[in-house]
């Protein structure tokens, strides 16, 4: 029966970590310069009136009490 002997792959594997990570961080980088930081936008929409109540194109009609329940005075 032959022996089998294997060769030592340390370096080999240190060259291949660290090319994973200089990939993650080169991709980082790249998408960080690409899209950047471009501050603060230059449009304002204000608060958006999101309860069905309060929007504009509700199907129920206004409830007379600010609480979501039916009935006098909300009870």
């Amino acid at each position: 029966m032959e022996r089998v002997t294997y060769e030592s792959s340390a370096g080999r594997t240190w060259i291949a970590i660290i090319a994973l990570v200089l990939l993650v961080l080169l991709k980082g980088a790249f998408a960080y310069f690409l899209i950047g930081d471009r501050g603060q936008p230059g449009w304002d929409y204000r608060p958006v009136r999101d309860v069905p109540g309060e929007s504009p194109y509700a199907i129920y009609q206004p409830l007379p009490y600010p609480q979501h329940v039916r009935g006098e005075r909300g009870h």
